[in-house]
């Protein structure tokens, strides 16, 4: 037992830091007070901040609402399946009426889907994008930030790149271009091939559910951070050395979404 207690202590050690961090992270996650400070300084970012809300949050939750609360509801009153009056006999009758009017409701929902909800959706994921470009910029500017050449000078930062490496500038002109769109490209099939690993995740017996929950919160963590890393020309490999060393960080930080 004496030649494991090193190795004991290097554990206790290691899971000490990773509960800081793991704290630090869901405490950075909820103060949410900070947007309202950040709204305050920037008016571009309070406008693009409240097209997003008003976009998906009234126009494209709103028309979900619509679809369920008030169309099928009307359409299944105006095509219903069953006439809780009749008898067995006459819904024997009725049965090819019944069977008519919901694939006649079926076919009216799609309708409703195909020419307003899928092309919402297409619209509001676009320019959401863009907006979401839009809010990373004006607040990281609003942090008292000049531009996207200022690297990690806050407290967080600091705390979290204590053991991250140190890497190489990206080259600048032409080559600096080409690099960016290989690694935008490399990170866009990464987070694919991610994703489906963790959709098989969720199939495995027993902990299927727990993993797929975990793997996909340390997804969605890695998208809210994209955008800072982005502004501050971080390189892909960079960036994946630091989500890797402070992992506990993050599934603290997405733990409040």
């Amino acid at each position: 037992m004496e030649h494991m207690k090193p190795l004991i202590e290097a554990l206790r050690t290691k899971l000490k830091q990773a509960l800081i961090l793991w704290a630090e992270g869901f405490r950075e996650a909820c103060c949410l007070h900070r947007v309202i400070v950040l709204c305050r300084r920037s008016k571009k970012l309070m406008i693009r901040t409240g097209q997003c809300f008003l976009l998906n949050g009234f126009i494209f939750l709103g028309s979900l609402f619509v679809l369920n609360s008030v169309v099928i509801p009307t359409l299944q009153w105006i095509l219903p399946d069953h006439y809780s009056q009749t008898n067995c006999e006459a819904m024997s009758e009725f049965h090819g009426v019944f069977k008519f009017y919901s694939f006649l409701r079926g076919f009216l929902i799609q309708l409703f889907y195909v020419f307003w909800f899928y092309p919402l959706y297409v619209f509001s994921f676009i320019l959401s994008n863009l907006w979401y470009n839009d809010i990373a910029t004006h607040g990281f500017a609003a942090m008292g930030r000049s531009g996207p050449s200022t690297v990690e000078s806050s407290k967080q930062n600091d705390t979290l790149t204590s053991d991250s490496k140190v890497h190489a500038a990206r080259p600048a002109g032409l080559g600096g271009i080409m690099i960016g769109i290989g690694e935008q490209v490399y990170s866009l099939l990464l987070l694919t091939f991610f994703f489906f690993e963790v959709y098989a995740a969720g199939f495995i017996p027993y902990v299927g559910k727990a993993l797929n929950f975990v793997l996909l919160s340390w997804m969605y963590a890695y998208y809210c951070f994209e955008y800072k890393w982005n502004l501050t020309e971080w390189g892909l490999e960079k960036r994946l050395d630091f989500f890797e060393t402070n992992w506990a960080f993050f599934a603290g930080f997405v733990l409040v979404f």
